[in-house]
């Protein structure tokens, strides 16, 4: 008689999610080894143009019969992909890994904040503020302006992410709608990339790597979280990927030397809690608006 696999449980979900975690920053570690010969935004357009041609392979998306409000919706998160991007690689050329992921992480925690309406939220974002503060060390002329910028900026994209997923969810099943945006967004980054790397293009050894980075940073972390989300509540999902800066700064360390000093770890690790807590406070106002009146 076969034996039946055990389902998945809770902790096997959590260690998906970390998994996840450690793909993307491994990724993204890669990605700034390789920026001296494909520069950033060609980067960028290594990254969208391998996971679209590895998402159009798995969904076959199809592109008829869509209505406009669909096309309007697949657009737009086009952009916002190719945007956050083009941002956050930006910023790496500037910035330490666990710093760039810290600034980049307040675009969802203010959107924690806006959509809890709660005092305690507006606290979090408080102590998300001291945590930025704290996270420029001896001082902001210790970090690159332009590098914070442009982390910001990818932080704003981030927040434009997360909605226009939403939308794009409701008009397309299952990855039809994420290929087809990611498409959208290869093809912004295209001539980006091409000015960018140049004749680093034509090295098979730098597109292999690019795929790896898209394996690594889009692929593998998109298909753990998707298995662990059948396990996992949503609230419990958005605290782990609290956790970004943390994994991204031990990637930082580990792959890349990047040191930090005390003063900037413990911003890293206010931002981290603050985000914790204005997605539980975010969770709350959600459950007492689903609690019928009377």
């Amino acid at each position: 008689m076969p034996v039946s696999r055990a389902p998945l449980g809770r902790p096997g979900a959590v260690a998906l999610v970390v998994g996840g975690l450690a793909c993307q920053e491994l990724g993204a570690s890669l990605a700034v080894l390789l920026f001296p010969s494909t520069g950033p935004l060609g980067m960028v357009m290594l990254r969208l143009v391998f996971s679209a041609i590895l998402l159009f392979a798995i969904a076959r998306p199809s592109l008829r019969g869509r209505s406009p409000g669909a096309w309007r919706a697949v657009v737009a998160f086009g952009l916002v992909l190719a945007l956050m991007n083009g941002f956050f690689y930006l910023a790496l050329e500037r910035l330490p890994l666990g710093v760039t992921v810290t600034i980049e992480v307040l675009g969802p925690l203010a959107l924690s904040v806006i959509v809890a309406r709660r005092l305690s939220a507006w606290l979090w974002a408080v102590v998300a503020l001291a945590g930025v503060v704290l996270l420029a060390g001896g001082g902001w002329d210790d970090l690159d302006l332009l590098g914070v910028l442009f982390a910001l900026a990818a932080a704003a994209c981030w927040a434009g992410y997360i909605l226009s997923s939403a939308r794009v969810g409701r008009e397309f099943s299952q990855l039809d709608g994420l290929a087809i945006a990611m498409g959208i967004g290869a093809v912004v980054a295209l001539p980006f990339g091409i000015a960018d790397a140049g004749a680093a293009l034509l090295n098979p050894v730098t597109l292999g790597l690019g795929a790896a980075v898209a394996v690594l940073s889009s692929a593998i972390p998109y298909a753990l979280e998707l298995t662990a989300l059948r396990r996992l509540p949503a609230s419990g999902f958005a605290i782990l990927m609290s956790l970004a800066p943390a994994a991204a700064t031990l990637a930082g360390w580990i792959l890349l030397g990047q040191m930090l000093t005390p003063l900037e770890l413990v911003g890293i690790a206010l931002v981290i809690v603050a985000s914790i807590g204005a997605v539980r406070a975010s969770g709350r106002a959600a459950d007492a608006a689903a609690q019928p009146v009377g």
